[in-house]
């Protein structure tokens, strides 16, 4: 069963005409057939980040009469721009370069057009470690908002600019900040003729890299527990797909399935008790429901077509997951209750790889139409679908903890990046990932 499921994975661009599409298992030919690429060096704002709430960062003075290891001002402006909440104003366009509030004139800012200002210093003490003074102000009600210090080693700079940015954006929008949660991803490259696959996690801007996992056989699909201290995945080690447990802090794994066929796609239930899985088992590819502390497995979906890619509804009571019981690949959503299914999508020939919003209302997913493929959005509610990016071919989109971003990964030629959009889909933005064959992001909850 596993090897017909292979005949009839997702087409490429171009012969969408073909009949389905293995879903889960297409990740495993996109990492076979495509080629490795470099992302951009840079975050690179690629649309609309003119439209958010006008700030300035003003760079931070530094008493320390050395070189700062880590420019703490500029990580936060990066932060707060690919939020795509804030418009950053240039520090190359501010009138004064003040430190501290009583040398803030409220009139200079004003006259650029800024809504929020943040100053700082940032000095090294003599045991090595590293002080941040930091304040934000409202320019239009002429008052203090913030007022606030972190201190932090050479070594924790980075992860300070990330706390400082978050509570920033929480102060100005109320919403959560994103900025410490990480990302699991998987790259693969040809290195001395021999293609190596690896599991990483790094920091949500891309920096601080870490692998998890190495192999010369494919891994696909990682994704968090409800407390991001372990990871799920799939790992082809030993010649067949097995789906494996890995506490992250002490790298200890263990395998969880090495069932015949297909063993794919797994997802953490909201929980955490709990996993969805892709089985073929008992003939063709189904949704099971996987109990961690028994290891009971339980069947979900029974249909002769291909079922996969489940995700979790956040109130635990239903499931989204794709099957091509239609003739195509559809979004169908299950109540766990009653067990029955429902179709959601009805748009194009290809809808798959849904994840809900973190509220629930909304749902995203890849699109097909017209031999490209899209990131999308469906109002539960009205049942209103609409594309949010559009590009040649997007792939693997993950939805921010906070529900303000998708991230998803983008190919355009064959290069292959990983790409943010607002959940509207007006702004766009590039990370610095600097990693080759980047595949499956995975968005880790709140810290």
């Amino acid at each position: 069963m596993y090897n017909q499921i292979m005949d009839t994975v997702r087409p490429q661009p171009g012969t969408l005409s073909r009949p389905w599409a293995g879903f889960a298992v297409a990740a495993l030919l996109l990492l076979l057939t495509a080629l490795p690429a470099r992302a951009e060096l840079v975050i690179q704002v690629t649309e609309g980040a003119d439209r958010g709430i006008p700030i300035a960062v003003v760079p931070f003075a530094v008493s320390s009469g050395e070189e700062v290891p880590e420019e703490i001002a500029t990580i936060i402006r990066n932060n707060l721009t690919m939020s795509g909440d804030f418009q950053l104003l240039e520090p190359g366009r501010m009138l004064s370069l003040p430190t501290f509030g009583d040398t803030l004139h409220y009139r200079d800012w004003r006259l650029l057009g800024q809504q929020f200002v943040m100053l700082g210093s940032l000095e090294r003490q003599d045991d090595g470690r590293y002080v941040l003074e930091y304040e934000l102000y409202d320019v239009s009600q002429q008052r203090r908002l913030i007022r606030s210090r972190a201190t932090a080693s050479r070594q924790q700079l980075r992860q300070m600019a990330h706390h400082v940015s978050n509570r920033v954006y929480e102060t100005v929008t109320g919403i959560d900040g994103i900025f410490t949660t990480r990302l699991a991803f998987v790259t693969r490259t040809r290195e001395g003729g021999d293609l190596l696959y690896r599991l990483r996690i790094s920091d949500i801007d891309g920096v601080n890299p870490v692998t998890l996992l190495e192999s010369d056989e494919p891994i696909l699909s990682p994704d968090w527990s409800p407390d991001g201290k372990e990871l799920v995945y799939v790992s082809f080690e030993g010649g067949r797909p097995g789906i494996y447990r890995q506490t992250i802090a002490s790298g200890e794994r263990e395998r969880l399935t090495e069932f015949r066929g297909l063993n794919s796609a797994p997802v953490w239930s909201p929980d955490g008790k709990s996993l969805l899985m892709t089985l073929s088992k008992d003939g063709s590819a189904d949704i099971y429901r996987m109990v961690l502390g028994s290891r009971n497995v339980e069947q979900l979906t029974r249909h002769w077509a291909i079922n996969t890619e489940a995700s979790w509804a956040p109130d635990g009571r239903s499931f989204v997951y794709t099957s091509d019981r239609s003739g195509s690949p559809q979004i169908y959503q299950m109540d766990r209750r009653s067990g029955d299914s429902k179709r959601l999508t009805f748009e194009g020939n290809y809808n798959a790889s849904a994840q809900f919003s973190p509220d629930g209302k909304s749902l995203y997913f890849v699109h097909g139409r017209d031999r490209q493929f899209f990131i999308g959005m469906l109002d539960l509610e009205s049942g209103n679908q609409r594309i949010l990016h559009r590009t040649p071919t997007d792939e693997a989109p993950g939805i921010a903890p906070n529900g303000r971003l998708l991230i998803y990964v983008t190919r355009q030629g064959n290069s292959r990046s990983l790409e943010l959009t607002t959940t509207d889909g007006r702004s766009q933005f590039r990370l610095p990932i600097e990693h080759e064959g980047i595949r499956d992001p995975a968005w880790s909850p709140l810290p």
